[in-house]
């Protein structure tokens, strides 16, 4: 029994010190870049932002890990067990995007408030950050989303993403092809009428509706924002 317990307390330990492992390496390669208190206020951005799909996994009752952070690519929870259908991918995927808004008003605010530039800037990473999650594309959380209504939306994804690599040209926007070649064969090849796509993406339309509605106000909402606080930055 002895024995047992010390091997769930080390698996326990191994889960913390993966993510606090993996998010003090994010804050020393971003704070090399860009200083380190920007690098703690932008880790602690993603870390609600993944707090949020953890909190609604959890809440949904399945398995999740710890997050994990890598500089430069973002972070992520494991699933361990995998949605049942698309109204809980959708409402665990929604979970991060709102969580992630939270925290950027938080410091916009608090910037007006008198909390100095970095909050401003601090604010536009999550505005941002955020906002290019929602692009309608599996493995993005949008695509994880808007799948509630068809993923063939995912293939709205793509000009998106195209568009995006011609204005600023990233190996995080080749990387993010190359995953989500998969899904859009998958929404190519996409038959409603199979049952096991008929079990999986069977939802009501009151979902329908106010996933979809959520899904655009939040888009507008980070959009307009971003936007307003890219300005105040300007000026």
């Amino acid at each position: 029994m002895k024995l047992l317990l010390l091997l769930l307390s080390s698996a326990k330990l191994g889960k913390l010190l993966t993510t606090g492992g993996s998010m003090l390496l994010s804050v020393l390669v971003y704070g090399w870049f860009f200083g380190w208190p920007y690098a703690v206020g932008f880790v602690g951005l993603l870390l609600v932002h993944e707090l949020g799909h953890y909190l609604a996994a959890r809440q949904r009752g399945l398995d999740v890990g710890a997050p994990t952070f890598i500089p430069f690519v973002g972070a992520w929870i494991e699933l361990k067990a995998q949605p049942m259908n698309v109204e809980t991918e959708a409402h665990i995927a929604l979970a991060g995007p709102l969580a992630g808004t939270v925290a950027a008003v938080a410091c916009y605010f608090y910037a007006r408030a008198g909390g100095g530039p970095l909050f401003y800037a601090l604010a536009y990473a999550g505005f941002m950050l955020n906002l290019f999650n929602l692009i309608p594309l599996a493995p993005f959380d949008g695509g994880r989303i808007t799948a509630i209504l068809s993923p063939r939306l995912w293939l709205l994804g793509v000009p998106i993403l195209l568009a995006l690599f011609v204005y600023r040209p990233s190996p995080m926007l080749v990387l993010v092809a190359v995953l989500a070649l998969p899904q859009l064969k998958l929404a190519w090849q996409f038959d409603p009428h199979d049952p096991a796509n008929q079990h999986y993406y069977q939802a009501s339309s009151g979902d329908r509706f106010s996933y979809g509605l959520l899904y655009l106000g939040l888009a507008a909402y980070l959009a307009i924002m971003s936007h307003d606080v890219h300005a105040l930055i300007g000026r």
